[in-house]
């Protein structure tokens, strides 16, 4: 067992009401410990958002204990251990140490314990398998400290039979790796994740998606995506990239560096899809998207990519007919990739410069108003009804040429020089 300390990286730790839970939870004889992401990323020096507490308390037990300290209890997992605590707001999640007695794939029977070493040893990876004491001692039972030093995703024991106790952990291996990952993927990791990628299908689509969008928001998720699709395991979960390609990942990676883009996870999974509307609602249906979601990528898929030399009136046009949010997704693919070809093309970091012009406009539009109504046509003899309907397109055509200029009197008068009028009169 190795030992380390995070009381200096974790300021957190010294917070009255968690220290005030665990040593209510550790009357008794009993022990409670931050367990797992806290641990890790204190280590590593990134943002903690959620503390997990394991404890020797029976579930029951937890709650009295966090009760009578003042706390609220909310039994939102008991059945598997989990306790929710609310201390001052803050939510801890608190679980009591575990023994998975059945596993078929997705769902565990646990079997409550008071061994540390069979609660590390039931957790998918070494680095989430890391407890830290009250005093921010931490408790390394599997070598996880070793492995998050050198950045390295390890299963904790035979990897095989880590991913069959739970199919979900083959998505995990590269989220975590894309996530806390240097180098290579683990070989017997990776070969493990390939061999029993069928195992995926076992899983419900809300827990695949969950896991996928994770993993797009690290900070660079292309050589996990890389390793993905060289097991098979992308195709698996995405077949709608296999023959299309992920490289358009690493630019779009390197533009939100370079640019100070937001990362985003749609954008990301659009770099690595065919802008194809009916596969893309295909594949949103069966992974269950929002329908925000959903629309997004078919908007996207819908537009077609603009040149990089448009014009300002031509982009403004199309942003008022169509999908501003698609058009901005293409501009953005579309820069990435021509700063990508840039490095040895003339011609592309001509495009770049276009694309890059074109999105700023994008990213700034508003949306004109057009300034005239319904009833404005009724006034001058136009019958509502399919006629002003198209009256009503063919003015707003018009007031785009102008470049949204035109007023309602000059729209008026535009009305009543069409045909629609001259046959009225």
């Amino acid at each position: 067992m190795s030992t380390a300390s995070i009381a200096e990286r974790a300021p957190w730790l010294k917070n009255p009401s968690l220290q005030k839970l665990l040593s209510a939870l550790a009357e008794n004889g009993e022990e409670a410990r931050i367990a797992g992401g806290a641990v890790r990323n204190a280590l590593l020096g990134q943002v903690v958002a959620d503390i997990d507490i394991a404890t020797t308390n029976l579930p029951q037990a937890t709650v009295q204990k966090a009760t009578e300290a003042g706390f609220k209890a909310v039994p939102t997992g008991i059945e598997h251990g989990t306790v929710t605590v609310v201390a001052d707001g803050t939510p801890y999640e608190v679980t009591t140490l575990r023994d998975d007695i059945e596993t078929d794939g997705r769902h565990a029977v646990v079997h409550f314990g008071r061994d540390w070493d069979r609660d590390a040893q039931r957790r998918d990876f070494t680095i989430n398998a890391l407890y830290a004491t009250a005093d921010g001692t931490v408790i390394d039972l599997v070598g996880g400290l070793a492995d998050v030093e050198a950045r390295r995703l390890r299963f904790i024991g035979d990897a095989e039979k880590r991913i069959r106790e739970d199919y979900l952990r083959i998505l995990r291996f590269f989220r975590f790796f894309a996530w806390y990952g240097d180098g290579r993927p683990d070989v017997e990791g990776l070969k493990a994740c390939a061999r029993l990628k069928d195992g995926l299908d076992r899983l419900s689509a809300e827990r695949v998606w969950a896991e996928l969008k994770k993993l797009l928001a690290a900070p660079d998720p292309s050589r996990a995506l890389l390793w993905m699709r060289q097991s098979g395991v992308l195709s698996r979960v995405l077949p709608e990239t296999e023959k299309w390609g992920i490289d358009a990942i690493h630019g779009l990676v390197s533009a939100e560096k370079d640019l100070g883009w937001t990362p985003d996870g749609l954008l990301r999974l659009e770099a690595i899809l065919p802008p194809d509307a009916g596969r893309l609602e295909s594949m949103a249906k069966r992974l269950k998207l929002s329908t925000k979601e959903t629309s997004r990528l078919v908007e996207w898929a819908t537009e077609r990519s603009p040149v990089a030399d448009l014009s300002d009136l031509a982009l403004s046009k199309r942003l008022y007919f169509g999908s501003p949010q698609g058009i901005d997704d293409r501009l953005a693919l579309s820069l990435a990739v021509a700063r990508t070809k840039a490095v040895s093309s003339d011609e592309a970091l001509k495009e770049a410069a276009g694309f890059s012009r074109l999105l700023k406009l994008t990213r700034n539009w508003k949306r004109p108003v057009f300034p005239l109504k319904g009833n404005d046509l009724a006034e001058i003899g136009f019958e509502s009804g399919p006629v002003m309907g198209e009256v009503i397109r063919k003015l707003t055509e018009i007031w785009a040429d102008s470049g949204f200029v035109m007023d309602k009197s000059a729209l008026i008068e535009k009305a009543k020089a069409l045909p629609n009028f001259q046959e009225r009169r």
